[in-house]
């Protein structure tokens, strides 16, 4: 699914450290004024968020909105559960898959579509050690790849 990111606020880095992302979804977030804000101003983390289905609606839980330095008795908890707004057809699917086949539901990043904030999940399945050992000893070898690229066409005396 491509999906349309203007400005990206926030990723999840360790998601893709500990899962196998297999397929990603766009939902949207149910906010108040203060925490919209706060977000701007980069004030989120995602590092050890997940998403639950609950009665039916989909939440993000875990998710960490500093309170808005500049607001007063309207911030919100910070770790307050969020609810994403998706079409009742998917979340019914997501169900399904979490349930059935052992996959989880992990926020991978926020960001701005426009004027809306939008939240990219990714149905995954977790990795095991050696997998986390395979995708660092890969990413290194990349690394050393193209270092050497770089620097082949170098004259060095």
């Amino acid at each position: 699914m491509k999906i349309n990111k203007d400005r990206v606020v926030a990723t999840n880095k360790k998601a893709y450290h500990d899962f196998f992302v297999d397929e990603t979804f766009e939902a949207g977030i149910a906010l108040y004024g203060t925490e919209v804000k706060s977000i701007r101003s980069g004030g989120v983390n995602l590092k050890d968020s997940y998403c639950r289905i609950i009665d039916g609606e989909l939440f993000v839980l875990g998710m960490h909105i500093s309170p808005y330095e500049k607001g007063n008795i309207f911030n919100k908890d910070p770790y307050r559960d969020k609810k994403l707004l998706m079409h009742k057809k998917e979340i019914l699917k997501l169900f399904g898959l979490v349930t059935q086949k052992g996959f989880t539901l992990v926020p991978l990043s926020i960001y701005f579509s426009g004027k809306n904030l939008k939240m990219e999940i990714g149905l995954c399945r977790g990795k095991k050690l050696y997998d986390k050992r395979d995708a660092e000893a890969e990413k290194a070898g990349n690394r050393d790849v193209e270092r050497a690229l770089r620097n082949s066409g170098k004259y060095v005396e």
